[in-house]
């Protein structure tokens, strides 16, 4: 699942994911990698065929014949090779790319993508063989010129995912690896679990560093530093990430007034609100009104 298995199709850059939103390529390896941790900004979901050892969060999963793999950016993970030749197929994309809407379910509340949830599924031979086919439909569409490719290949990602939830996933887990993988996993899910914001009545408790350490029952020195360490980013900069992500949302998509959304979001004063986007987006709250 980690750069370890892509082949020599894998000759694009972050910045064209980015750009394009997805990416679908052939896996195929002889190559056996020294298990290491690894975050990327996408999703990836991957058919993949062989005996792997796939080190997730704070767990190791021996999968050995066809499985389905499902990727989470905000959780460390890498594979270890127990048989020497794997193959199979492998997309990554964007939480942007597939999502219809800003307020649409975030990823990470997906039974599959969900922080603390079970990433791998094994396959029978029909569902192999199935869900190899749409693999082989998403790689020759992106090469093409029509228009609605980017729809196509979405409603493909979507079919994966659906056969995925019809299946049961993958127990096997052999132990706890790194407690700072779990402190940043139960911190992310105890984030994304408080949006959206659907009512004023119930407003944004969580707002700082020390706020998620008191409930997680840590030291927020030792919550930051975890979540440093797994995500590369600081607990502060997940948290204003978030809630300006829910700011343009109900800013875009509400006919809440700017001091509802204050308030909602936590916001003692709008004005604190104000000054707080325009930190963080050069752009006044008003200015994404239509």
């Amino acid at each position: 699942m980690d750069d370890q298995y892509v082949s020599s199709a894998y000759d694009f850059n972050t910045g064209e994911l980015k750009l394009k939103g997805f990416k679908v390529y052939e896996i195929e390896t002889a190559v056996n990698p020294v298990p290491k941790y690894s975050r990327r900004d996408f999703y990836k979901i991957c058919l993949v065929n062989g005996h792997s050892l796939i080190h997730y969060a704070d767990k190791s999963i021996d999968v050995n014949g066809a499985f389905l793999f499902f990727g989470n950016p905000h959780i460390p993970y890498s594979s270890e090779l127990i048989e020497p030749k794997q193959y199979g197929y492998a997309c990554l994309f964007t939480e942007e790319f597939l999502k219809t809407h800003d307020r649409s379910e975030s990823f990470q509340e997906s039974p599959l993508f969900k922080i603390g949830s079970t990433p791998v599924f094994m396959l029978d031979d029909e569902q192999k063989a199935f869900i190899t086919t749409i693999f082989q439909k998403m790689l020759s569409e992106q090469g093409t010129d029509y228009a609605f490719k980017n729809d196509l290949i979405r409603n493909y990602i979507n079919l994966v995912i659906h056969e995925a939830l019809k299946m049961q996933p993958s127990d096997n887990f052999l132990k706890h690896q790194n407690a700072s993988s779990r402190i940043t996993s139960l911190f992310l899910d105890l984030l994304e679990r408080q949006f959206p914001i659907e009512s004023m009545q119930t407003p944004l408790r969580l707002k700082t560093a020390q706020d998620f350490a008191h409930r997680l029952s840590v030291h927020v020195n030792h919550l930051n530093r975890s979540v440093k360490e797994i995500t590369g980013k600081p607990t502060s900069r997940h948290i204003a990430e978030r809630i300006t992500g829910e700011a343009k949302a109900l800013l875009q998509h509400t006919d809440w007034s700017v001091a509802d959304i204050a308030y909602g979001l936590g916001f003692e004063y709008p004005t604190y609100f104000n000054n707080y986007f325009k930190r963080m987006t050069g752009a006044i709250p008003k200015s994404l009104r239509a």
